[in-house]
This record gives C-alpha cells, sequence and structure tokens, in this order.
C-alpha cells in the first residue's frame, strides 16, 4: 500500500485512501475506477489502429519512467494490470502488491517461488540468475508491446508450465510476424533480450517511442512509412487466406494462464538467446539506422 500511495501522480491508478469493511473488520484500499478494464480484455474485443498502438505504447514507456526514477520495481507487470477508463484516452498501472523499493528486502530470498504471469516474467528471475530488476520490468514491457501490436496473447496454444519456462530460459519468445515494422521489432527484440545489461531503460524506451509519436504524423517519417506497408501487407494476406487466425477469433490453450499464481520451479538452465537473435537483431539495427540515413537526407523541410 506504502508503494502504491508513493506512486500517486507518477502513473498509478489513483489510490484515494483506506476503508474498512464494518462486519470482518477488513481492510480496503480505495482506488479510482477504471470503467474501461484491463488491457487483455480490452485487446480481446477491439481491433485497435497503429495511432492508438504508438499512443499506448509511449503512455506506458512515461508511466515506468516515471516509477523507476522512485527506484521502485513493479514485479508482476502484465497487461492485467494495465487499466483505464479510456485506452483512448490515458492509460494507467495497477496493483502494487509484490512492487518493491530496489535495495530493500528482496521478495525471494532463496529464488525459487516466484509470484506472477509465466510469458511475461523475464528469464533470468524465472531461473533464480537474477533477483527482480528494473531490466525485468522491461522484459514484460516487450512482451506487452507484442500483444499490443498483434494483439495476440503470448503462448496462448500451449500450457503455461515447466517446460514453457524452460524454453523462454532457452530463448524462446513469441514469434512476431514479418510484417511489422522493423523499427517495433527491433524495439521489442531489445526489451526480451536475455543478456540483461543489452535492453533499454525506460528512459530510452520512452525516447524513442516519443519519436515514433511525433514522427507518426509525417508521412515521409520512416515510422509512418513502415507502418503503412505493414497495414497493406497485413491486408494482403488476409484477402489471401480467409481462414487466418485473427486476433478477435484465436483459441486458448486449457492451462494457458494469464492470471498471477504462485511459480515453483527449480533446475532451469541459464538464460540464453536462440541461435540466431543476436544476429537477427545486428541486421534489423543496420537496416534501421540506414533508412533513417537515407529518409533523413530524402527529407524536405517545409517553407
Amino acid at each position: 500500500m506504502a508503494i502504491h500511495l508513493n506512486t500517486n501522480g507518477f502513473g498509478s491508478i489513483q489510490f484515494y485512501g483506506i476503508t474498512q469493511d464494518p462486519e470482518t473488520h477488513s481492510y480496503m484500499m480505495v482506488l479510482e475506477y477504471a470503467a474501461g478494464g484491463n488491457l487483455r480484455e480490452y485487446l480481446k474485443i477491439n481491433n485497435i489502429n497503429w495511432d492508438q498502438k504508438l499512443y499506448n505504447l509511449y503512455g506506458l514507456s512515461f508511466r515506468l519512467k516515471n516509477i523507476h526514477k522512485l527506484d521502485i520495481v513493479h514485479q508482476d507487470f502484465h497487461p492485467g494490470n494495465i487499466l483505464s477508463s479510456n485506452f483512448k484516452v490515458t492509460i494507467k498501472i495497477s496493483d502494487f502488491g509484490l512492487s518493491k523499493l530496489i535495495g530493500i528486502n528482496p521478495n525471494n530470498p532463496e529464488k525459487k517461488n516466484i509470484f506472477g504471469v509465466l510469458p511475461y516474467i523475464a528469464p533470468e528471475v524465472l531461473s533464480g540468475d537474477e533477483e527482480y530488476t528494473k531490466a525485468a520490468d522491461v522484459y514484460s514491457f516487450g512482451i506487452i508491446a507484442y500483444e499490443m501490436v498483434t494483439s495476440f496473447p503470448p503462448y496462448p496454444d500451449i500450457s503455461h508450465d515447466k517446460d514453457l519456462a524452460m524454453k523462454i530460459c532457452n530463448g524462446l519468445r513469441p514469434k512476431i510476424p514479418f510484417h511489422t515494422p522493423k523499427l517495433i521489432t527491433r524495439m521489442i527484440m531489445r526489451c526480451w533480450d536475455a543478456r540483461v545489461t543489452h535492453r533499454p531503460t525506460f528512459e530510452e524506451l520512452f525516447d524513442e517511442l516519443k519519436k515514433y509519436r511525433k514522427d507518426y504524423d509525417n508521412k515521409d517519417s520512416e515510422i509512418r512509412i513502415q507502418i503503412e506497408n505493414s497495414e497493406k501487407l497485413s491486408k494482403n494476406l488476409g484477402l489471401i487466406n480467409s481462414t487466418t487466425t485473427t486476433p478477435l477469433n484465436y483459441k486458448t490453450h486449457p492451462q494457458a494462464i494469464y492470471t498471477s499464481r504462485l511459480l515453483n520451479f527449480s533446475k532451469l538452465s541459464k538464460p540464453k538467446n536462440e541461435e540466431n537473435f543476436e544476429k537477427e537483431l545486428e541486421e534489423l539495427t543496420k537496416s534501421t539506422s540506414a533508412l533513417s540515413i537515407i529518409a533523413s537526407k530524402l527529407h524536405v523541410p517545409n517553407f
């Protein structure tokens, strides 16, 4: 409760105070009502456009940037804890029950019991190699960004068990559609890099997404060109194959669990990336850098 209070005005759902049940005498937090529900339920029934995707990702990065400035890590960051009254207007973070101040009494001294939603937990936390850090929140953001971009939850068709945890530690990640804008693909991949020190900070993510938001209004910008090409490819693929699974008709495995729970995994391997991950990321970095240079040379200012 104290941590949630500390984050008031820094990106969390508004905390008004506490109250007590007159019969059970249990205490309860009084929070802002989020009429729009959580992000997971919102994505299930809404096919959002790229303008809103960039806006929501930008908003999330801003919220986490502010929370991390307080030296607070969330530790249970997933779409079920992202709330809003209207996702087209604002986006807020909730459920700081597992959050902690960095350096203050780690919650998992034995590095065995973990509480959260498996697909969003960083591999170094799953394996017990590291405590939950700011970089682990960044990993969660990468998975959330994938979900927001594709409207698919991660690993919906398989059981969320120890076998999946082992695969994640060995480099398994959700498959980003090939027609996704390269700039966005690169950002997501950097977030879920198994090499913790290679992940961006939320300060860096905020700056990157702020630029994409601004450049989106410029039809000659690289992000706008990539998004328009992505939309054309996506539309053509839909016309070619009418049986393709879409975000609004996918089926979920009965053991694909997207609510927080206690996880107890042992003997997981040290986290690593898949064989071609680092090469692919390097090539993406080179290609996006080259395209940015070309775009800047072709840009003609308005007079």
